[in-house]
């Protein structure tokens, strides 16, 4: 096995480690936070606690990782997941809702070094092993997604304290992440203060190419975020067990990542404006399925349309936006995307229980209607000014 699969290997395995935490706090915070937060409202603090940790962190790490390194710099991402778990697990046995918050947004912390795993893959990828490498790096989201919530459904109850043990496994695998990730091996190259830089910054966002991919991402993040994370509360609220909401986020966590095995594919040969649009049909189909009720099925199909239609319109937005920079500039304008991407799904998450406390389930899908619209709208007007043609997967 050459050095480059290797490497690529144990960034998958740090993948699925880190993803299977993502998942896992997915499942459980927001259910955590309806049993400490003083008011309904403030139930899904923690949930977007987690996000915010991400996007506050997602520059700090591209600027720790350029000047130190990726090792590192993983391994400083995954010691903080650590110190967020077990922060979670504490203040779960003592009942502090600050606490439990706290230690969310240092989980977030942590993914936001993860993030950069599969652009890790890429840069130790010969050309004619790219795509493979960073596929290989997706399937850490596919082992996620059967780990994570087998974890909070089969942990959920174990010791004295409900929902102790689980953070107590997600510290655990931090740990392990920890070990991993001393094993890559990455060149560092720093970048010489003489190389060019490219364009200003703002001269590239007000390219349409970028405003169409980065509201597309937005747009797909937005929608899901806000659903996902009152999914939890939502399926209590009308009487199912804590399994059953396991299993509906595995499923969307599935209709998350399986499909990016196939959606370059599909962009190359029916164009990326085409299955950017595809994806906001599929989100519109969740709330439709949303809406007509109630019962497991209607969770179970809803939000795996909601993570089928997250993939095709996010991975849409990230081929789109390589079309908004040249080469020099990809660190400053991937960087910039991301927060913007990451500031949506971070407000989103933040409204999605004062929405639900408001306006109940059925609101918190309305109010995707008006966002689904605008991103229609926008891709339907680029799609006007350059046709649908192949484009090469990101």
């Amino acid at each position: 096995m050459t050095s480059q699969r290797q490497t690529v290997l144990i960034l998958a395995a740090g993948q699925a480690l880190s993803q299977t935490v993502v998942v896992l706090m997915i499942t459980l915070s927001a259910l955590v936070g309806t049993t400490l937060a003083p008011v309904a409202s403030l139930a899904t603090v923690p949930a977007a606690n987690f996000i915010l940790g991400t996007a506050l962190t997602m520059i700090p790490a591209s600027l720790f990782m350029q000047r130190y390194g990726r090792r590192p710099g993983f391994v400083l991402g995954a010691a903080l997941g650590f110190a967020g778990a077990v922060t979670c697990a504490v203040s779960v046995h003592y009942g502090s809702f600050a606490g439990f918050a706290s230690g969310s947004l240092l989980v977030g912390a942590c993914q936001g070094f993860a993030q950069y795993y599969r652009f890790a893959a890429a840069d130790v990828a010969s050309p004619d092993f790219r795509s493979r490498a960073i596929s290989w790096v997706l399937v850490g989201g596919v082992v996620a997604a059967v780990a994570g919530p087998e974890i909070a459904r089969s942990a959920a109850h174990w010791g004295a304290v409900a929902y102790v043990a689980p953070f107590l496994i997600a510290a655990g695998l931090m740990v392990a992440a920890m070990v991993v990730m001393a094993f890559v091996d990455i060149p560092h190259v720093r970048r010489a203060a003489s190389d060019s830089t490219g364009r200003p910054l703002l001269t590239i966002l007000r390219q349409p190419a970028f405003f169409v991919a980065c509201g597309g991402a937005a747009a797909a993040f937005g929608v899901m975020t806000l659903a996902m994370t009152a999914t939890p509360i939502a399926m209590t609220a009308h009487h199912h067990a804590v399994e059953d909401a396991a299993r509906v986020i595995q499923l969307h966590v599935l209709g998350m990542f399986v499909p990016s095995f196939f959606t370059g594919a599909l962009i190359q040969r029916f164009g990326v404006t085409r299955i950017m649009l595809a994806g906001v049909m599929l989100l519109a189909t969740h709330v439709g399925i949303a809406e007509a009720g109630i019962t497991l099925p209607h969770f179970l199909s809803a939000l795996t349309f909601l993570g089928i239609g997250w993939n095709f319109l996010y991975i849409g937005g990230t081929t789109l936006l390589v079309d908004a920079y040249r080469p020099e500039e990809k660190a400053k304008v991937q960087a910039a995307n991301d927060l913007i991407v990451f500031a949506f799904s971070t407000t989103a998450s933040f409204s999605s229980g004062v929405l639900l406390a408001a306006m109940g389930w059925s609101g918190v899908n309305y109010v995707a209607v008006p966002v689904l619209v605008a991103a229609t709208v926008l891709i339907g007007w680029y799609a006007l000014r350059r046709p649908p043609v192949a484009t090469r997967p990101a």
